[in-house]
């Protein structure tokens, strides 16, 4: 334990470090095992200090707290105190030596950003895989969390370094690296080898309170401790200015650097580095994502030929403007399942569809906003439906512990502000029948966007989680309606 201490900015140890054996580092009480190190972790709905002793009658011989707690004076516990407000990247830089910093083995890739951070870590991946670097893809479509807790990632992190030293081999990790990640120190003890920026726009005020205090969370990704290089996407102005304020070597990627530029349902063309690229994804924001990844494969070594190729190689990703199709399928319009479920996300998905929509086609929307989450943006999303779409249902997403109709009437405030054009309205709180209703109002050449849940296969309403998948609903409809 006295090794792993050397990593941290200790105030004071109670107890003989040196006569302990930490065998695993530990945040929830629930899990803990004897010999864990118990991280006690000041949370925004409880305290891990009120969990130590339960911590401690588990078998962990070792606290790491920001307070003196009390436990049984048989049990013989060390007890290492750290600053207030310090216990969260203690645990990062202690699980990451704990495991024996396994990012250092490894090129490592962190995306952040409002929207595209999945399908930006997705094509990076696929085209390290291409080159022939084995890559661990970690994400909102690996698990639970976008960027899982310290001690999870660690763990994950020091398994593909492992499987690297087997094929002796360089492994590859690209992640998304979320906001709350950021502000929570989950990436504490990891410096990226490339830092990628996507964007900024509305999102997750719930927590970060302000937008001012959310582009500071993405911001610190791109420092001297978090990251080698930088990644932007310039066009952005939260992009423009992490470039202004730029404490690292920064790469500045515009929408300029993609030319010949052809767009579709279901695919894109462009030409990049005098290459011809082909992807399978729709939408111009998606060639940005693109451009994003190719770039931060150059700079992690990827000759630009193979860059190219992996991006040809790359698969749609789940829930991002992912078509629906059935076997037999013979629909003379497009469903598509999107995971915008902000604003700005919103609005980009929407215009693309506009824009390459056949003349006198319609656009028909689906969606919702989350219950227990940002309000603000509520109104903002009804406002961009209504001015985009022109058919725009509103319906439940993943209400959680709130009323459904209170969420659909916030959004139903913003649609009167929709001046410029203005969208049939349809309000039908049940997800399943809203999906019928676009599919069966959707004639020839019209396009049906799925929006706010993309990949995921549960709502959440009422505490519990039921199984619902936008793009299997939208299947079993289409296969009925033949």
């Amino acid at each position: 334990m006295l090794r792993l201490l050397n990593e941290i900015d200790v105030l004071h140890v109670s107890g003989d470090p040196a006569n302990v054996e930490i065998t695993s580092i530990e945040y929830d009480s629930r899990r803990t095992e004897p010999g864990a190190l118990f991280c006690c972790l000041p949370g925004q709905v409880s305290d891990g200090h009120d969990h130590a002793a339960e911590a401690v009658a588990r078998g962990a011989l070792g606290l790491l707290c920001e307070h003196a707690v009390e436990v049984p004076s048989e049990a013989h516990v060390v007890q290492v105190r750290v600053a207030p407000g310090s216990a969260r990247p203690s645990m990062g830089r202690l699980a990451s030596a704990f495991f024996g910093h396994p990012s250092r083995q490894l090129l490592t890739a962190g995306v952040t950003g409002t929207n595209g951070k999945t399908t930006v870590s997705h094509l990076l991946g696929s085209v390290l895989e291409q080159a022939g670097i084995p890559t661990m893809v970690i994400g909102t479509l690996t698990g639970t969390r976008t960027t899982p807790e310290a001690t999870e990632l660690q763990e994950l992190l020091a398994h593909e370094r492992d499987l690297g030293i087997q094929d002796h081999s360089t492994h590859a990790v690209s992640m998304e690296v979320s906001s709350h990640a950021l502000a929570q120190s989950r990436v504490e003890g990891i410096t990226f080898d490339v830092a990628v920026f996507t964007n900024l726009s509305h999102d997750h005020l719930d927590f970060h309170k302000t937008m001012e205090s959310y582009w500071e969370a993405k911001a610190s990704l791109f420092t001297p401790e978090r990251a080698a290089r930088g990644i932007v996407f310039a066009d952005d102005p939260a992009g423009e200015r992490l470039l202004a304020g730029a404490r690292i070597p920064m790469h500045a990627v515009r929408r300029a650097d993609a030319a010949v530029v052809e767009l579709g349902l279901g695919w894109s063309r462009f030409v990049w580095h005098d290459r011809s690229v082909e992807i399978s994804l729709s939408g111009r924001f998606n060639v940005d994502n693109a451009l994003l990844a190719a770039e931060a494969a150059l700079t992690l070594g990827v000759e630009p030929d193979e860059v190219a190729n992996g991006l040809a190689h790359t698969p749609s990703v789940r829930g991002r403007m992912e078509p629906v199709v059935i076997e037999g399928d013979q629909s003379p319009f497009s469903v598509l399942v999107d995971y915008a479920h902000t604003p700005a996300g919103l609005e980009v998905v929407l215009s693309e569809l506009r824009r390459m929509s056949k003349p006198g086609a319609r656009v028909v929307v689906v969606f919702g906003c989350g219950g227990d989450r940002d309000h603000a943006k509520r109104p903002v999303m009804g406002e961009v439906a209504a001015r985009l779409a022109d058919l725009a249902i509103v319906t439940s997403d993943n209400p959680r512990g709130e009323d459904p109709l209170r969420i659909i009437d916030e959004v139903r405030s913003g649609i009167t502000a929709a001046t410029e054009r203005r969208a049939e309205v349809v309000i039908e709180p049940d997800r399943r029948r809203a999906i019928e209703l676009a599919i069966e109002r959707a004639g020839p050449g019209d396009v049906v966007l799925l929006a706010g849940k993309g990949h995921e296969t549960t709502q959440e309403q009422h505490g519990q989680s039921v199984p619902f998948d936008d793009r299997a609903v939208a299947e079993e409809v289409l296969s009925c309606s033949r």
